[in-house]
């Protein structure tokens, strides 16, 4: 199985059809949707993880493009420096995947890096600054 994290732009001539829809029955393809705004008349902005094979996943994204979507890899991963990770939990009430969130009853801050949206809410959140965005290192698509 292959999974990579896009960022999706939606033209706004496009946000009304169902090109996501579309895109999970002609190409055998799952997702997660980690962050979305889409409204009708304007741009529409869609982070997903995106699951299937690698012929499907390449097949998918040429669909895309070819309906107008923009289609960007995630360039940026976001890492816990867990020395400086003091748990005070600052980071999970920003955080709008529940990718980081409080153990309880040791009131440990779990993070869930698989689940993370890259929307990097958590960084500035962070009073140790445990929290940091970097660049991935294989941004390409195939």
């Amino acid at each position: 199985m292959y999974s990579k994290i896009l960022i999706l732009r939606f033209p706004k001539e496009t946000v009304h059809e169902p090109i996501v829809c579309d895109l999970v029955r002609q190409y055998d393809l799952t997702f997660n949707i980690l962050n979305a705004a889409v409204l009708p008349r304007k741009e529409g902005i869609l982070v997903l993880k995106l699951f299937g094979t690698r012929k499907n996943f390449k097949q998918g994204v040429l669909y895309l493009k070819e309906n107008g979507v923009l289609v960007k890899n995630a360039e940026q991963e976001v890492k816990r420096d867990d020395t400086k990770c003091t748990h005070c939990g600052a980071c999970t009430a920003v955080c709008p995947t529940g990718s980081l969130s409080i153990h309880r009853p040791d009131m440990h801050v779990e993070f869930d890096q698989s689940q993370c949206s890259v929307c990097q809410l958590c960084v500035p959140a962070c009073p140790a600054r445990a929290m940091q965005a970097r660049p991935t290192t294989n941004q390409s698509f195939f």
